[in-house]
């Protein structure tokens, strides 16, 4: 099937993950394969609207040129799949690429079954053509726990064996991550509940809000030990996503358990959710998905909704506290020569990728028009870093509010800032993300100034060089 004809909204990003057209959701699948970074997404490839999802496909040699691929995944009349191909992962099974997803039909209210597909042709870099069991492996949630969502298998390895974590959540509004034993994967076996809103760490971190934990994701620190343990919270619709430091441990049993230490929100912003993990030798990245935050009918006119984040480089440090930052691969869609190098009034491009180091309380202006400013403003000496997009307003009930970081303070603080279009990602001292759409206006004038004692520098962001 054919993607919808691209538009050229000013709005859309152009160097992050999306394709020209359609609908976008979550990130599925990040794996490695003969040199290649590859990359699914849910994608509609019909219409802006979430329904009919195909799974999209894009590959890379270096995380900054991305290349289009065929649909790779598609329903398939009277399966499992009939009503979409949502998320899950691929993994290296023997030889021979595997896609490891949540397939629907027409009546499954929120329970998925596990379903694989197998690349044809493993010898191909770029694995343009999948081909689907016609069973899944997993055709219900296992009985007696009254589960009422279960979907988004995430395969990995631990103690010599393969498992797969599945999000669910269950009658009583208790959210949990189900555990399976998949070392062969076409055989399963239900190994327990590894985690559930009851824990105490995670009702701390992550409140009594959620009735669903979707999209499990782990990854291992790198200085090894640690775990973390990735959830995206679900009330009835898409709510914001958390993590849990800890340590996963064998049980006599058959199964595994995860002690967890400490947790808390993943991204601070509002536009960030469903993210995917590919553990790397020495590295973990992630991949978010950031929804439209405008009105519907702006979205059908576009043509076009969703995108996926930036590459980010995920850890936790001694403390158990998230660390992350930008994938270093994206410098290669830096421009030759900054556009900024001092603080001062300089026009901003649609795509840049600024450094602001801050020695004192500073604010950093984005965007402007007559009555209002997009800021950020930080202060070293109380670790605190502000976003204020209050004159872009937003739908939705969370509004537009600004948005407050706390990182320990120190006599420098700095915020690093890219933006893609209406894509917005600001990472605050290694510690902490913050993902907000925010759409120009005709009026406003993209313009940096930079008030305070700062050090700041910023790229244009380019179609990339080779690295």
């Amino acid at each position: 099937m054919s993607p919808a004809r691209p538009t050229p909204d000013p709005a859309a990003p152009r160097f992050r993950v999306r394709p020209p057209a359609g609908w976008v959701n979550d990130p599925n699948g990040p794996f490695r394969w003969r040199g290649r970074h590859h990359l699914f997404y849910q994608h509609n490839p019909a219409a802006p609207v979430h329904a009919n999802v195909h799974w999209g496909h894009v590959s890379s040699p270096d995380l900054a040129h991305w290349e289009h691929h065929p649909i790779a995944l598609t329903p398939t009349p009277g399966g499992p799949d009939e009503a979409g191909c949502w998320s899950g992962c691929v993994v290296d099974d023997d030889g021979v690429p595997t896609a490891v997803y949540t397939g629907v039909d027409h009546t499954h209210t929120g329970l998925g079954t596990i379903c694989l597909a197998r690349a044809a042709d493993p010898g191909d870099e770029r694995l343009v053509e999948w081909r689907p069991l016609p069973e899944p492996v997993v055709a219900a949630p296992p009985a007696g726990l009254d589960v009422v969502m279960f979907r988004d298998p995430f395969l990995f390895r631990y103690a010599g064996r393969r498992w797969a974590l599945v999000g669910a959540g269950h009658a009583d509004g208790t959210p949990s991550v189900l555990l399976y034993d998949c070392s062969e994967l076409t055989r399963w076996r239900f190994a327990g509940v590894l985690l559930n809103g009851h824990d105490p760490v995670a009702a701390d971190a992550f409140g009594d809000k959620a009735v669903g934990w979707e999209c499990p994701q782990l990854y291992e620190a790198s200085g090894g030990g640690a775990q973390v343990l990735v959830v995206s919270l679900w009330d009835g619709a898409p709510c914001s996503t958390a993590y849990l430091t800890g340590r996963l441990e064998a049980e006599a049993e058959g199964g595994l358990r995860f002690t967890a230490r400490t947790g808390g929100r993943l991204d601070q912003g509002r536009d960030f959710y469903a993210p995917a993990v590919r553990q790397e030798p020495g590295r973990a990245l992630m991949w978010g998905w950031s929804w439209e935050a405008r009105e519907t009918p702006e979205v059908l006119a576009a043509g076009w909704a969703g995108t996926l984040t930036a590459p980010r480089v995920v850890d936790v440090g001694p403390d158990g506290s998230l660390r992350v930052t930008p994938a270093p691969e994206l410098e290669l869609l830096r421009a030759p020569d900054p556009f900024a190098t001092a603080p001062g009034r300089v026009p901003l491009p649609a795509s840049y990728d600024l450094t602001v180091t801050a020695r004192g309380r500073t604010a950093v202006t984005l965007l402007r028009a007559a009555d209002r400013a997009l800021t950020v403003r930080l202060d070293p000496a109380t670790g605190i870093v502000v976003l204020d997009r209050g004159g872009w307003p937003r739908t939705g009930a969370e509004g537009a509010a600004a948005i407050t970081v706390r990182v320990p303070s120190g006599p420098s603080l700095t915020v690093r800032v890219l933006v893609d279009g209406s894509l917005l990602e600001l990472f605050v001292a290694d510690r902490a993300m913050v993902t907000e759409r925010v759409y120009r206006r005709p009026d406003d004038v993209a313009e940096l100034v930079v008030d305070g004692d700062a050090e700041v520098s910023g790229w244009e962001q380019v179609p990339p060089r080779r690295g």
